[in-house]
């Protein structure tokens, strides 16, 4: 599918594709999962290789970070499926030529669905192909900062339950459940911190000059400030993979202490009632001449001691607190 917006009206529209020619006002075309006749339209009249999807996932930086054709050509690694269970990485290829952006895509990202809503509504100022991309970066680097804050408040909220002492109904939640929840959010934060990390290489290399080329300087001030944007998001993630990994530490130490409550237990019911397993033993034996089988009370008698024999070491250990 090809999405194509033009600069009309103050912000931008979306067009559609007559007789296969692009209109002469366009500013971006959205390549989502190109078919081969959209790639070839798109290189005959832009004049830009469309890449494939196998060198989008290439992963050296003069891969994702080269020029060709008059065209720059930067792939970054955007966050997706963040609400699913299973989110994921997806390469997501900018060329910037002097006509049009193209992004190409096989995934749909939310920052492009914010970003178009937003510059189709009232932008006026995304009438040129570097307006469009710094915008659409500026939505990328926000969305990954609203996912970190959510991540942030989700593992706040794990560390209370965690933490919470036992007797509460919060704590009681299932280990399984609880440490799926951990590790979800683990995932999450090591995705979008090197999705941002591809996204400072790709400013750091828009803002060089390249061939002669050198960016606008109100595209430069943006770039400065996504950068140092981008900058204090990877360290926050940073910061809630420290954070996660501890939650993760205490709650396995959880695991290990309730463990160890129930082996106690076992082990001193066990010492408890082994003193009068031992006095039941001594009178089932079939001696001849043991007294107490022929006297009256003799019943009474071993029922009593073998109650004494288990009362008396379960007060030992509330003495010694072992209990």
């Amino acid at each position: 599918m090809m999405i194509v917006y033009a600069a009309r009206d103050g912000s931008l529209e979306r067009v559609e594709v007559k007789d296969g020619r692009l209109p002469d006002d366009l500013v971006w075309i959205d390549m989502v999962a190109p078919t081969p006749d959209e790639e070839r339209m798109v290189e005959a009249q832009i004049g830009a290789s469309v890449p494939t999807r196998d060198e989008m996932v290439e992963i050296e930086p003069s891969s994702r970070l080269y020029v060709e054709g008059g065209g720059r050509y930067m792939t970054a690694s955007l966050l997706c499926q963040v609400d699913s269970p299973m989110p994921r990485l997806s390469a997501v290829t900018f060329i910037l030529t002097r006509r049009a952006l193209v992004t190409v895509r096989y995934e749909d990202p939310r920052a492009f669905a914010v970003f178009a809503a937003r510059a189709c509504k009232n932008a006026p100022s995304m009438r040129t192909p570097e307006a469009v991309l710094m915008g659409l970066f500026d939505a990328v680097v926000d969305r990954l900062a609203d996912i970190l804050e959510h991540v942030g408040a989700d593992v706040e909220e794990l560390s209370q339950i965690i933490f919470q002492r036992a007797g509460s109904q919060a704590y009681r939640k299932p280990y399984q459940e609880l440490l799926k929840a951990i590790g979800r959010k683990g995932d999450v934060t090591s995705k979008a911190r090197e999705s941002l990390v591809t996204l400072q290489r790709a400013f750091l290399y828009l803002a060089a000059e390249i061939d002669g080329v050198k960016p606008a300087k109100e595209v430069k001030a943006q770039l400065r400030a996504m950068q140092r944007d981008a900058a204090s998001l990877t360290e926050h993630a940073s910061f809630l993979n420290d954070k996660i990994t501890f939650v993760l530490d205490a709650m396995l130490g959880m695991v290990g202490l309730a463990q160890n409550d129930i082996v106690k237990l076992f082990s001193v019911m066990a010492v408890v009632f082994l003193p009068p397993t031992l006095v039941a033993s001594i009178y089932g034996m079939n001696f001849e001449h043991m007294p107490e089988l022929k006297w009256t009370f003799g019943y009474p008698y071993a029922l009593g001691l073998m109650i004494l024999s288990a009362v008396v070491p379960y007060l030992i250990f509330k003495w010694r607190r072992w209990l």
